[in-house]
């Protein structure tokens, strides 16, 4: 099954590309549904698509919204460019960009988005008939569901499915509160998350008089979603026949990208294997920023999740390996502040994660650091064994809020 990991930016797709993703997915300037994600110029992508294919990861672009007019017209020679950077597959969501695809960028394979809400086997086939090689599948369908899916569609249409990350409380994303209470259209890639705020109810002759609005005892957050995880059951969607696992997130962090990347690597290798799964690593997902973990709609209704729309955050990044010799001495890029005599922990591509206390650090000029301050500042550090470039350094801390 192939690991489909986010790319928000540059610095994102090489640690999704180095932590062991088969494909990377990611957006141009245009047409893509993350606005505030870094994305890609029309300079960055050609050296994106270099940078996966040199390591035989596959670069998947989005093109997933809903074109308007005076839009419409400037994709075939958006398409071109994306077709002579070397761009693996688009992923679409309008049945005039899938058209235009077609025509204007023939080596590029067409992925319908999960913006289309696929959910039965006559639906997913009609678009292999226009053309398409891979269905994403609507995020509301149970396992059952896609089994029935897979078991009569063409073989050799491919079906993805998301794996882990946001959940959203419209159906397949589609949404128009954001747009309705902010101006922030979420089908145009700007949703503010009006669905994570907490409500109240306000009488019209009582102005200022909020009263609790509650779904049950617990809370009055009553359309926030739980996060997506399905580390521990990785076997059964490989039997549904599924072909691709997403993972969400290109608007999150460089080290989601790598650690969550990491993680369901080593587990579908594992079961590629035959090897029973070390538990380290769906540990390892607990140690990124995430809301109450669920199933999705794999196993029946996730529920929502009604206590607050906090991120548990109880780790942090400090530094990332740059390089390091075959003793252990790394040189090192500063994320945050820490100090010696910390505790923390090193993790990295094909590296389990260990515990380490900070020695004594210095700056590229031999002078000594206790506590390195400025961002993305290098500095050496004697490391317990020698890891691969990459490597996150991280340390416990709770983080957690609104």
């Amino acid at each position: 099954m192939e690991l489909l990991s986010p790319a928000g930016d540059m610095e994102r797709l090489k640690m999704s590309v180095l932590y062991g993703a088969d494909a990377v997915y990611l957006a141009g300037t245009d047409f893509g549904m993350r606005s505030f994600a870094g994305n890609f110029s029309p300079e960055e992508l050609p050296k994106a698509v270099a940078f996966a294919h040199s390591h035989g990861v596959s670069v998947h672009v989005t093109v997933n919204t809903m074109p308007r007019n005076d839009e419409v017209a400037q994709l075939p020679a958006y398409l071109e460019q994306l077709d002579a950077a070397g761009v693996d597959a688009l992923i679409i969501a309008d049945l005039g960009a899938f058209t235009l695809a077609g025509k204007y960028a023939p080596h590029c394979a067409r992925h319908i988005s999960t913006q289309q809400s696929i959910a039965n086997y006559e639906c997913a086939s009609a678009w292999y008939d226009l053309g398409a090689k891979r269905v994403v599948l609507a995020r509301e369908l149970s396992l059952p569901e896609i089994i029935g899916i897979r078991e009569k569609v063409p073989k050799d249409l491919e079906i993805e499915t998301f794996g882990h990350g946001a959940m959203c409380v419209s159906y397949s994303g589609r949404c128009l509160l954001s747009n309705y209470m902010t101006g922030r259209d979420s089908n145009r890639g700007a949703c503010a998350q009006p669905c994570r705020y907490q409500y109240a109810l306000m009488e019209e002759k009582r102005p200022g008089e909020y009263f609790p609005v509650y779904e049950d005892e617990k809370g009055t957050y009553i359309l926030n979603s739980r996060d997506m995880c399905t580390i521990d059951h990785l076997k059964e969607l490989i039997d549904a026949g599924i072909d691709c696992i997403k993972i969400e997130g290109r608007a999150k962090s460089a080290y989601y990208a790598a650690i969550v990347t990491g993680a369901y690597r080593h587990v579908l290798d594992d079961l590629a294997a035959g090897r029973e799964v070390d538990k380290v690593w769906r540990d390892e997902v607990d140690h990124v920023s995430h809301r109450v973990y669920s199933t999705g709609f794999y196993f029946g209704q996730p529920g929502q999740y009604t206590d607050n729309s906090r991120y548990i955050r109880e780790w942090q990044i400090c530094a990332i390996v740059e390089s390091c010799d075959a003793s252990g001495m790394a040189l090192c890029s500063l994320r945050n502040k820490f100090s010696q005599g910390d505790a923390l922990e090193a993790v990295g591509p094909d590296t389990r994660p260990f515990p380490f206390t900070v020695p004594q650090m210095k700056d590229p000029d031999g002078n000594i650091l206790t506590e390195p301050r400025t961002p993305q500042m290098q500095f050496y550090m004697q490391l317990p064994r020698q890891v691969p470039a990459c490597t996150i350094l991280r340390k416990s801390v709770d983080l957690s809020a609104k």
